[in-house]
């Protein structure tokens, strides 16, 4: 494969681009209602015989019951980001929406006005530029990727990266339609429903810093996955090849980690936690068994896993994720937390950080 799309800390590039950027605060909104894969099983029209919490490691997953949309998630998320950074709404200068649903008041997708407008006027960031973005489930560490290009080239201070998924209504239109394991639609019962926000900012000479952003799309790929309106049922039906998605992400992953670690002068094992996906706890762990194998090689510790309880939130899982090792104190500043994402697309992406200790300390941490 060619080489792919990296923002660094190269000498050149900071020539080219002379500040860098941290993540100043991280904050999540999770629906209350918990729908367990036992009880979503259980209202399956056909008896599929699939043991789905075995199969994917999936007890539970938040989803709203009519009473979150992708804008009420993505602003209570938005305020929760704001809060732990102790920042105003008022003082950000842009905002991104990078969710791959875009309802409000029920199941009514709206394009315009954007996502991002709203979140915008909610948060009272009057001021701000805002636009809506779209990648699937690699949709916020792209807005990511957009956002600490303009933070590092001084085109803005800073800015909010924002998602709500209300994506849970596939998995009832899969309830209704799945007859087997074999099924096309299988993964749609695996997702659930939440809210993500993070707040980059331009970094100082003290503070943590997101030190190198890859991505890359195989096109060629980009049909293993479809979801669309179909037939009389609300919202959308998504379809999807996932032993097809898991083998090329397996295959292509490497390639793309290998050149971040090599931009990074960094070893596989001087990556301390891992953050991807959440697909499904099965597939995490033997993605990532996979990728020791193939380099020889280990991360400080094992890959984080949320899956189990809030299923697979689509483009807000690596912050949801995020927010949860946070709050437990797992992380310490100055620690490498890598951000995999792999999505619909098929688009892989790899993100380095280092958090700091401003950073940590808002969730309570006494590092």
């Amino acid at each position: 494969m060619a080489k792919h799309w990296l923002v660094m800390e190269s000498e050149q590039d900071k020539a080219r681009s002379p500040f860098r950027t941290r993540i100043a605060g991280a904050g999540r909104c999770l629906p209350p209602t918990r729908l367990t894969t036992a009880d979503l099983m259980a209202s399956t029209r056909h008896h599929t015989h699939v043991d789905l919490e075995r199969l994917t490691g999936i007890h539970e997953r938040r989803v709203s019951v009519g009473d979150e949309d992708s804008l009420s998630l993505a602003t209570a998320a938005a305020i929760d980001c704001l809060g732990h950074a102790s920042r105003s709404g008022a003082d950000v200068e842009v905002v991104i929406n990078c969710s791959i649903t875009k309802f409000r008041g029920g199941l009514t997708h709206w394009l315009e006005p954007t996502t991002s407008i709203a979140v915008a006027e909610a948060i009272g960031a009057r001021g701000a530029i805002t636009f809506d973005i779209s990648n699937a489930c690699a949709g916020m560490l792209t807005g990511v990727a957009i956002l600490n290009n303009w933070i590092r080239q001084g085109v803005v201070k800073n800015g909010l990266v924002v998602s709500g998924e209300y994506i849970s209504q596939v998995s009832r239109n899969a309830a209704k339609h799945l007859r087997s394991i074999l099924g096309k639609e299988l993964a749609s019962l695996t997702v659930g429903d939440a809210g993500a926000a993070l707040l980059l900012e331009r970094a100082t000479e003290s503070s943590g810093t997101i030190s190198v952003s890859g991505f890359t799309t195989i096109a060629d790929h980009s049909r293993l996955c479809l979801a669309y309106p179909k037939g009389d049922d609300p919202g959308a039906r998504m379809f999807t090849d996932s032993r097809g998605i898991h083998k090329v992400a397996i295959a292509d992953t490497p390639v793309l980690l290998e050149e971040v670690l090599e931009t990074a002068g960094l070893a596989l094992h001087d990556i301390d936690h891992v953050i991807t996906h959440q697909t499904s706890a099965r597939a995490i762990r033997k993605g990532m068994q996979e990728l020791t194998a193939k380099f020889g090689d280990a991360p400080a510790h094992d890959a984080v896993i949320t899956v189990d309880r809030y299923g697979n939130t689509a483009s807000t899982t690596h912050t949801v994720a995020m927010v949860e090792e946070f709050e437990a104190h797992r992380i310490k500043p100055g620690e490498t937390v890598a951000l995999v994402a792999l999505a619909s697309g098929l688009e892989i992406g790899v993100v380095l950080f280092q958090p700091d200790k401003e950073l940590l300390d808002s969730y309570g941490n006494d590092h």
